[in-house]
């Protein structure tokens, strides 16, 4: 591998995923050798409490850890996206004897990773996409945790490739360094089809009671049985810890070589910036994560005319910010033209032309995020994910890991609630907005105009170290009087009462804040004076000052009420034990929306009656 252990960050390393993140000792012996900045007692603190060595790689957390992984199937499909974003930025910069980006990424994964779903999704799309700078070893030991793989998993993994339109490789013995070595070597002349190397190993090898067993995987050798696997592999120490002197001379060697790779990279750089600087100035901008742009004050960002859906109104957004971040990048997983996420003039990115900026994931909901997370984590780019709410549930572990990671991966996702109408409630998401506001470091932003969905852009592209979700409706939504860049608070008084504390508080995101609005008109004939309250996102609100929440929602208002057409789950920290709710926590029905929202009590009459019950009137 080309990398520089000096320079953990240098942006043409090659990249290494251990996708079989179990196998995590492995990843941390390596770091340590090479000079990652692991100790012996790093080693030694093996997923103990604050150590350098959790039980799982975790990104950020350890020098020379690529991705989190852990979650079987994660790392492969994180591989793509990062062979994804090395194809990508080099079809954009490199110039005939200039290529700046030209780089590997190599995958470690096992049986378990194989047998994931999310696997086969990412594979088929490598394929598809022909990506030969990808790299998967298959550690193929046909063992796992309940045993022989034969119990549930009998298929020819290397025909599926084949298949996916990989290039296949066998080598029959794991302990053969020579073959794998020489496996590498013929992966790297493809250049048409990534490359899967399967690799026959045998688990537990040198320890003759665990060599080929089930219980290898999980359990600690033991003393006696660590005795009798050195004494196997000729290694005689009486030292737990131990690496020979030699082996340290000869992982200088390959330090140094780290080095000079780097060297010889930086004195490319230093010519391209001479001859062609405008691309040099270009790629400075887009490996700097922080926005460039004040959108806040650009006028003609917040400027849109009439009713229109949030999903129609962030397609506008996103296709006005391709002015701003040249390095947006995104898809959708086959559904572009319903969730508005094509970027116009930018081109598909395929194996025919890497350099265009719309991906097209098929219907692949769970690799597409976690492509989303390797593209993300590779850096230069800033990518974004598309779907149908409701499919978040298929999103959910990369999702989840997006956070984790802290890496600011954005999910557009459309058809919010049970608006979607004659779909029915398999596509008529309801506890979906409860599930991912569950998610710590996850931003949730469900925007109740067009402005307040400018509003949720900016503030997912202000946000270096966190996801965002927005999500958006089918259905036509009015432009509301004092909606706008209030919303990067959370929540805001949209519309306020007359009196200096307020009757009650109405409360709603998305497609209900129109309802209360109407609302507060209605009660006002009948002496009622209401604040309505937008709270488009929990998240971004509880980050405030307190003087803030306080003025916003004041303590000494307890006649609260929530509107929302989706589950009433996590609302009772805003309304109280004296407030009540307008939800939907049964799933919905076929039929057109209007008739849903009607029979679903999502009207304007509903919210009054409503109100009046938590006045006790």
């Amino acid at each position: 591998m080309k990398h520089n252990p000096a320079d953990p960050n240098w942006v043409d390393r090659d990249r290494f995923i251990l996708s079989a993140g179990h196998g995590s000792m492995l990843i941390y012996s390596l770091l340590h050798l090479f000079g990652y900045g692991l100790s012996v007692d790093d080693l030694m603190n093996f997923r103990q409490w604050d150590s350098k060595t959790p039980g799982h790689p975790e990104y950020g957390h350890t020098a020379g850890v690529e991705v989190t992984t852990g979650p079987l199937g994660q790392g492969i499909s994180n591989a793509v996206g990062m062979a994804m974003a090395e194809r990508h930025l080099a079809a954009k910069f490199n110039k005939p004897g200039h290529e700046i980006v030209d780089h590997y990424t190599y995958a470690l994964c096992g049986d378990g990773c194989m047998m994931e779903g999310i696997s086969s999704e990412a594979a088929s799309l490598a394929g598809s996409l022909k990506l030969g700078k990808l790299i998967l070893l298959y550690d193929s030991n046909s063992i796992t945790i309940e045993g022989s793989t034969d119990l549930a998993f009998t298929e020819n993994v290397g025909k599926r490739f084949e298949a996916y339109n990989w290039q296949v490789l066998k080598v029959e013995d794991g302990n053969d360094i020579d073959a794998i070595e020489a496996a590498l070597a013929e992966a790297k002349k493809e250049t048409g089809k990534p490359t899967l190397i399967e690799i026959i190993t045998e688990i537990g090898y040198g320890s003759p009671a665990k060599q080929g067993k089930a219980s290898a995987h999980g359990e600690p050798l033991g003393a006696d049985n660590l005795l009798a696997a050195k004494e196997f592999l000729k290694y005689n120490t009486d030292e737990d810890f131990h690496v020979p002197q030699e082996v340290r001379e000869h992982m200088k060697g390959l330090m140094e070589e780290g080095k000079q790779a780097q060297e010889k990279w930086d004195t490319l750089w230093q010519s391209y910036k001479k001859e062609y600087p405008e691309l040099a100035a270009e790629w400075e901008e887009w490996n700097n994560p922080e926005l460039q742009v004040d959108l806040l004050n650009e006028e003609s960002y917040w400027q849109f005319e009439g009713a229109t859906a949030t999903r129609s109104s962030s397609g506008d957004v996103l296709n006005r910010l391709t002015k701003y971040l040249p390095n947006l990048i995104g898809g959708s997983a086959d559904l572009a033209p319903s969730n508005k996420t094509e970027m116009k003039g930018k081109g598909s990115f395929s194996a025919d032309d890497y350099s265009g900026s719309n991906l097209h994931f098929g219907v692949r909901e769970h690799a597409m995020a976690a492509i989303g997370n390797g593209m993300s984590v590779h850096g230069g780019l800033r990518p974004y994910v598309a779907t149908f709410f409701v499919f978040s549930d298929y999103m959910k572990g990369a999702m989840r890991l997006s956070a984790l990671m802290k890496q600011p991966v954005l999910y557009v996702l459309t058809h919010d609630s049970i608006g979607v109408g004659e779909d029915g409630p398999t596509h008529q998401p309801i506890e979906h907005l409860a599930a991912l506001r569950s998610i710590p470091n996850f931003t949730v932003i469900r925007p109740a105009d067009s402005r307040e969905t400018a509003a949720a852009y900016l503030s997912a592209l202000t946000r270096t170290d966190s996801p965002t979700a927005l999500v958006l409706t089918r259905q036509n939504l009015p432009l509301l009087d004092g909606a706008g860049p209030n919303a990067l608070k959370g929540a805001y008084i949209l519309s306020d009462s007359e009196k200096e504390t307020p009757d009650m508080i109405l409360m709603a995101t998305g497609s209900e804040v129109q309802l209360i609005v109407e609302a507060k008109k209605q009660l006002k004939e009948q002496g009622i004076d209401a604040r309505v309250v937008s709270m488009p996102s929990w998240e971004i609100f509880e980050e405030q000052s307190d003087e803030y929440k306080e003025n916003v929602l004041p303590k000494t208002v307890r006649a609260r009420l929530a509107v929302e057409a989706l589950t009433s789950f996590g609302w009772h920290k805003y309304v109280g034990l004296d407030g009540e709710v307008i939800s939907r926590d049964d799933f919905g029905a076929s039929a057109p929306a209007d008739i849903l929202f009607k029979e679903f009590g999502f009207t304007v009459e509903n919210v009054v009656e409503k109100a009046l019950k938590v006045l006790g009137k």
